[in-house]
């Protein structure tokens, strides 16, 4: 069985830039490696229902990464990348993503 092609959005991919600018500041390394971590768990999924289904937005499932929440959902046979959240926001804040 072949992996589902993964595609990421554009604010999935603003997400990752603001996240490595937030960490950058503080060392580069560390930002390097939490990019490192959050591009590569999208290669863990085979199928497109694997992980669970997010609680606060359920139309998306997601994988947790570090404190980071990778929301994903399958459009015509392809894994979007929707979005990137940290899950130390508030769960109100998250419901209106």
């Amino acid at each position: 069985m072949a992996k589902p092609k993964v595609i990421w959005t554009d604010q999935a991919k603003a997400a990752l830039k603001h996240i490595y600018d937030y960490y950058k500041d503080k060392s580069v390394q560390g930002a390097k490696n939490v990019k490192s971590d959050l591009l590569k768990s999208p290669k863990t999924i085979l199928y497109s229902k694997q992980y669970q289904l997010d609680e606060i937005n359920p139309k998306y499932h997601r994988i947790v990464i570090r404190d980071y929440k990778v929301l994903y959902k399958e459009e015509n046979g392809v894994i979007q990348i929707v979005d990137i959240i940290s899950t130390r926001q508030s769960p109100e804040v998250l419901k209106d993503k």
